[in-house]
């Protein structure tokens, strides 16, 4: 994997986990990590999905773009 993507996914992930931000931009970020489609991508994705502090539709939303990943 190269490190630009590596990058991103980091950059998305923190953006999908940050409490401070509205609920459409982390939504937006966890979409967004689903069209990278790599491993660390569904990785990430599927640590969303098991993260508490989110609420239950953007870890659902976690979830479906794993789905769609792993398709």
């Amino acid at each position: 994997m190269t490190e630009p993507v590596l990058t991103e996914i980091r950059k998305l992930s923190a953006i999908a986990t940050d409490m401070g931000l509205s609920s459409g931009l982390r939504s937006n970020a966890i979409k967004n990590m689903g069209n990278i489609g790599t491993h660390d991508a569904l990785l990430a994705l599927l640590e969303l999905a098991a993260n508490e502090k989110l609420n239950s539709g953007e870890r659902k939303l976690a979830l479906k773009q794993a789905e769609r990943v792993i398709k």
